[in-house]
């Protein structure tokens, strides 16, 4: 699975042009499920944005997660993280998970984060077209990649 986690004031998603969701300060998480992926690298997914530390503590240093601030998750599913460029300008999506395989390590990965001491945790629509008004703060932006921890 790939993510990019940004440090958010506040966001807000409209799906379809129709339906708008709102979150408070927290996380946006863009992520995508790679061919090969499975429930484990959404566990681990789950539990590291949750517990990543780069919320400010008395110092101004990095050092809280979503957890200790008890934050708010906003998760998209994001087909274009899986983009290979390596030959011409055009993205190769061949790398994303079938459809029905990533729509369920999604639904899971969203279910996993739920499980977790944090606020409110809203989500896109797997597959729509959708608008994210992101206030980034920082900006902080981390990218995992979950096979670089292995299968």
């Amino acid at each position: 699975m790939r993510a990019i986690i940004q440090r958010i004031n506040g966001a807000v998603i409209t799906i379809d042009g129709n339906e708008t969701r709102e979150i408070g300060e927290g996380i946006v998480v863009f992520m995508c499920a790679m061919v090969g992926d499975s429930e484990q690298q959404a566990d681990y997914l789950a539990q590291k944005v949750c517990a990543l530390r780069i919320f400010k503590d008395d110092q101004g240093k990095m050092n809280r997660s979503l957890i200790d601030i008890g934050g708010d998750a906003l998760i998209v599913s994001n087909i274009t993280l899986s983009a290979d460029m390596k030959h011409g300008n055009r993205p190769d999506f061949s790398r994303s998970a079938p459809p029905q395989e990533a729509r369920h390590l999604y639904d899971y990965f969203v279910e996993q984060v739920k499980k977790q001491k944090i606020g409110r945790v809203c989500t896109g629509e797997f597959g729509a077209h959708m608008h994210v008004d992101v206030q980034n703060d920082g900006p902080v932006n981390i990218i995992i990649d979950t096979e670089r921890i292995g299968k």
